[in-house]
């Protein structure tokens, strides 16, 4: 397989393939860019496809270039968006930056990544240097945006602001000399724009590699953190492999192809075999790389414990009455639930309970009023498939 052919595996589209199969064969490494806005504290496996490409990259002995968009994450990517993103303050964007990097350097190569903040050269422009920049992009090149241009024809608002981003992250691309961008097929539009202001400041044009988006564990929306559809690089490893196991028979393929990079020869030698099979396979391999591969073998004896000879986990959390409800004599069975913290909120502890997804020993339970008290040894609580929780007088 020759290298353009390698860097093209799994991609969605190249802009500039040509020039960059010449400059992968120059004499000097080339500096590939990939932007990620710190959002939410926690980086996702929808990320894990670009930094997949960009490992790529670095191990064909080219410059990864990693810039954390503490200043973009102040505008908010619009790429998608039928509405406005929410604004986060500096110190919120900070301590989501924190922990972003220990995350990226467990798929990257530390010691061939450069590391930039864009709040370095941004925070340092004045006003006039912004009309300038403006300056390079006219209303109507924006509303050829396909999300833009949805947003116009249904009146829903679009923030001048919103207009700076794609310029903004083109103007990353012009500062750092960029020969390749990497991005989701929704950042298309945005890595254009830093082709463009590249050439009109007379610089090489950067190659443009799009990358399939990621279905989400709703099997519909592409994986985001705002859809909260994710599946995180901090997710321990009992949450990580249970949220594998839930994705569709028909997504799986997709993530054997984009996260793990299996080969469509694997694929189809898969496809031959049981799905079940095939997706605790995907989800112990998963654990493995994030966690560790004992963990990753623990996780799929639990889940077979639990799921294939419905056995109780050895590992569920357990509380004393007292943990969880002080002095008090009895509780009703949602109140009780919810004292656990294991629930999103009390509403759904309820409709969960009137869904028939609870059973208390072994036995399911439909009122989530239900008086209970201290149990005279121990009472196991099962909500769902996932949750095992044991309560001991």
């Amino acid at each position: 397989m020759s290298l353009i052919e390698t860097i093209r595996n799994n991609t969605e589209t190249i802009i500039g393939e040509a020039e960059l199969e010449d400059r992968m064969h120059g004499n000097r490494p080339l500096r590939v860019k990939l932007g990620v806005d710190p959002t939410r504290p926690d980086l996702t496996f929808g990320h894990l496809v670009v930094f997949n490409k960009l490992r790529q990259f670095q191990d064909l002995g080219h410059e990864a270039v990693l810039i954390i968009g503490d200043f973009t994450t102040l505008i908010g990517d619009p790429s998608g968006r039928s509405s406005t993103r929410p604004v986060l303050t500096k110190e919120e964007i900070i301590e989501n930056a924190e922990t972003y990097l220990e995350q990226a350097f467990k798929i990257l190569d530390e010691d061939k990544t450069t590391v930039v903040y864009n709040s370095e050269w941004f925070d340092k422009m004045s006003f006039e240097d912004c009309l300038k920049l403006a300056r390079k992009m006219t209303v109507a090149r924006m509303l050829e945006r396909d999300d833009f241009a949805k947003r116009y024809a249904s009146n829903a608002p679009i923030s001048m602001i919103e207009f700076m981003y794609p310029l903004i992250q083109g103007y990353d691309s012009l500062i750092l000399n960029a020969d390749v961008e990497i991005g989701g097929t929704d950042q298309l539009f945005n890595m254009l724009v830093g082709r463009a202001l590249q050439k009109d400041a007379g610089k090489q044009e950067q190659a443009v590699i799009t990358m399939p988006l990621l279905i989400g564990l709703d099997g519909t929306k592409k994986m985001s953190k705002s859809a909260d559809n994710y599946i995180a690089f901090t997710d321990n490893s009992k949450d990580m492999f249970g949220k594998i196991m839930s994705i569709s028979d028909d997504t799986m393929w997709d993530y054997y192809r984009l996260l793990l990079e299996a080969s469509d020869e694997k694929i189809e030698r898969l496809k031959a075999g049981h799905p079940m099979d095939a997706k605790k396979h995907l989800a112990s391999a998963l654990v493995g790389q994030f966690h560790s591969m004992k963990a990753g073998k623990y996780e799929l004896e639990q889940f077979e414990q639990v799921f294939s000879k419905n056995k109780i986990p050895d590992d569920m959390p357990t509380f004393t009455w007292s943990d969880l409800l002080g002095d008090a004599e009895s509780a009703p069975l949602f109140e009780v639930m919810a004292q656990s913290e294991l629930f999103e909120s009390k509403g759904a502890i309820r409709r969960l309970v009137q869904q028939g997804g609870v059973k208390i020993d072994g036995e399911k339970q439909s009122d989530p009023n239900l008086t209970i008290t201290p149990p005279q040894g121990e009472s196991i609580f099962q909500a769902g498939k996932r949750i095992f929780f044991k309560i001991v007088g």
